[in-house]
């Protein structure tokens, strides 16, 4: 892992040293989420209540600039003049690079949930959504919410890889996704925005 990735793992362990014990399971979430992008694939997140609020934050910082102001291609910029030079010009001027992602917290929620079972709800999603080599972030503080599981169990017989955000226990779903990161709640916030550093620096890193 070069330096300038690296960095924003050690920036995470000295503001919160109790984390470091998940240091190998951050990166290995990294790498699982690296290959993903670089290979043209998409993240689906999940969550309830807050982890809910937390999928739709990862989403936002994966979707736009972060903390990089993430500019389109020269090309592509010229592509879109092309197409249309007043509204072009405004894209050009302000779209932003994105690495794909969806929360699943809304969608064909409802309409799922009033026809058939609601527990099933993000798995109809992963099911819709998901293609081999995307990933499933289940987020999920008991680690053991039955419709997160659901999701998790889709995800995997569909080909995606799955990562768990939980507690700091041992759950169901840490036995169902290749890797876990386990801590407490309040916590995750940190977690994640050092993963969502990490790909920033990894794909528009060079600006």
């Amino acid at each position: 892992m070069k330096e300038n990735i690296a960095k924003h793992i050690d920036v995470l362990f000295e503001r919160y040293p109790e984390l470091d014990f998940n240091r190998e399971y951050i990166k290995k979430a990294y790498e699982l989420l690296e290959q993903t992008f670089l290979n043209g694939g998409k993240l689906l997140v999940a969550g309830n209540g807050g982890s809910a609020s937390d999928a739709e934050h990862i989403v936002g910082e994966l979707m736009k600039g972060f903390e990089k102001q993430r500019r389109l291609p020269v090309e592509y910029k010229d592509r879109l003049i092309n197409e249309n030079e007043k509204l072009g010009n405004v894209l050009a001027d302000n779209l932003q690079m994105a690495l794909p992602a969806i929360a699943l917290d809304g969608h064909i929620s409802t309409a799922y949930m009033n026809d058939c079972r609601p527990e099933l709800c993000f798995a109809q999603q992963v099911n819709g959504y998901g293609n081999s080599g995307d990933i499933f972030l289940g987020i999920s503080t008991s680690g053991n919410s039955k419709n997160i599981l659901y999701a998790a169990i889709t995800a995997k017989a569909k080909g995606l890889k799955v990562i768990g955000l939980t507690g700091a226990n041992d759950s169901e779903l840490s036995k169902i996704a290749d890797v876990t990161i386990r801590s407490s709640q309040e916590h995750h916030l940190p977690i994640y925005h050092c993963l969502c550093l990490m790909l920033e620096e990894r794909f528009f890193g060079e600006e």
